[in-house]
């Protein structure tokens, strides 16, 4: 071939390589957003939240979802973990992020943290300091108002995670691991996802890099609006996996508007429980369509009891609302005003009929910590332990078959570090071990113990054991 046809060519596929980028650019597939301007802009609203927490280190690690389903390991939220042995003195601190909702200082975070806090310090992205308190917290949907005294503050913009995409990109601003206004970038993977244990919130799924710290930091879509708050994580390690979950926006300002005029929320419930309608139930119960809430039982004297709702029925639509799965119910019931009389759309044997109903109010809501300290605390023994059971979530997080958790911790238990939330597994006198599975057989144990007497307890931690000696006696 000759110079000047080479040449040629050469030019040509050049200019059809430019063409075709151009024209790739042109359709906006090949541009990837800039996200400086989010930064930029709305960064100054997103804070730093740091809770300390009396008789609590951060030992027990992350407090987590209980997976049912073998899917979802551990869902954990976002405190930081300490060292894991028990010897190791803890800082009784917790770390967080949050966002500022108005100029006289009302921000929002997550419930979790800020529980049991004795005092929480909010760092503003100029390095001042402010003291805050909690005006409410909400367990159930893991959102928490806190105020600090300030004027003139920068704000964000509430955004409608109603209209956001599956595929469209997001932004998420924080303190993972303590560093403030960290930011990092994803798309949303899904929508109205439900978790485990979780009834009340359609989770935006994403797969922003979300690590401890992150918890309470806002999600923002590419215009700058807050559409969600990072609330939990998927990982096996403790770490970002790809698998992020942000509580939509538009809940969490229903919440804090209750939040902020009484300190509590009201739910609604009509006293029923579901399971999923599959297509063989929707066969079976002469359905159209495998949709709805199947009921498997109604409480005596509830609302639903009551309204004549009888079990076998299929709730398809509530207060003009459609009812596709059975987590969809929850929700709506959720969601509705406890007294007000609403509608609702059900087949029984067959026949679509519409009922009325006056819904009932959840009773076991308020703030979790206050529901705490109201419970009666038995006195510590010698060894200055309150050991409970643990919850089927707590053995599944933990992976533990047996033992006891620690509630209260004092004398030679808090000399010894121990710390509320360890599990004690087992307890070694007299050269015998015995694994603890019951408070009564931990009690029995303990009244032999004589002051000054050498025990030794096997505690679980975080991930990890280790055998801790105490001396009995106060």
């Amino acid at each position: 071939m000759s110079l000047g046809r080479l040449l040629r060519a050469l030019v040509f596929a050049l200019s059809c390589a430019f063409a075709a980028t151009s024209a790739y650019a042109a359709g906006g597939v090949i541009a990837l957003p800039d996200f400086t301007q989010i930064v930029q802009r709305h960064g100054a609203a997103v804070v730093n939240i740091s809770a300390a927490q009396a008789g609590k280190g951060a030992g027990p690690g992350f407090p987590q979802l209980a997976p049912d389903d073998p899917m979802f390991d551990f869902f954990r939220r976002f405190i930081p973990r300490k060292p894991e042995h028990p010897r190791i003195d803890p800082d009784n601190k917790s770390l967080g992020s949050g966002f500022i909702v108005s100029a006289d200082g009302y921000i929002l975070t997550n419930a979790h943290v800020v529980e049991e806090a004795e005092e929480i310090i909010v760092r503003l992205n100029d390095k001042r300091e402010f003291r805050a308190r909690v005006v409410g917290a909400d367990a159930r949907s893991d959102v928490a108002l806190i105020k600090i005294d300030a004027t003139d503050l920068p704000r964000l913009t509430i955004g409608d995670p109603d209209k956001l995409q599956v595929g469209e990109w997001v932004v998420a601003i924080g303190s993972p691991f303590g560093f403030d206004h960290s930011v990092t970038a994803g798309i949303v993977s899904a929508k109205g996802r439900s978790l485990p244990d979780e009834n009340f919130v359609p989770f935006i799924q994403t797969d922003v890099a979300i690590n401890p710290g992150n918890s309470g930091g806002p999600l923002f879509n590419l215009k700058g609006e807050v559409v969600g708050i990072n609330s939990q994580i998927y990982s096996q390690t403790g770490g970002f996996m790809g698998l992020s979950f942000a509580i939509p926006i538009n809940l969490a300002m229903e919440i804090q508007a209750q939040l902020k005029a009484s300190g509590r929320v009201q739910r609604g419930r009509i006293g029923v429980a579901i399971q999923e309608v599959t297509r063989s139930l929707a066969e079976t119960f002469a359905l159209p369509r495998a949709e709805g809430a199947l009921v498997s039982a109604v409480e005596p004297d509830g609302p639903a009891a009551k309204a004549g709702i009888e079990q076998g029925d299929v709730i398809v639509r509530f207060a003009g609302k459609p009812v596709e799965q059975s987590s969809d119910l929850p929700r709506i019931v959720s969601s509705s005003r406890p007294g007000a009389q609403v509608s609702l759309s059900l087949y029984r044997a067959g026949v679509l009929r519409e009922v009325g109903i006056v819904v009932g109010e959840w009773a076991d809501e308020g703030n979790p910590r206050s529901r705490r300290s109201e419970r009666a605390k038995p006195a510590p023994n010698k060894l200055g332990l309150v050991l409970g059971l643990p919850t089927p979530a707590q053995k599944r997080e933990r992976n533990v078959e047996h033992g006891l958790v620690i509630e209260r911790a004092q004398g030679a238990a808090a000399r010894a570090d121990l710390q509320v939330g360890d599990i004690v597994l087992a307890m070694v006198s007299g050269g015998r071990q015995v694994a603890l599975k019951t408070v009564d057989g931990f009690t029995r144990l303990a009244a032999d113990i004589k002051d000054g007497q050498l025990v030794t307890l096997l505690v679980h931690r975080g991930s990890g054991t280790s055998y801790v000696t105490l001396r009995a006696g106060d």
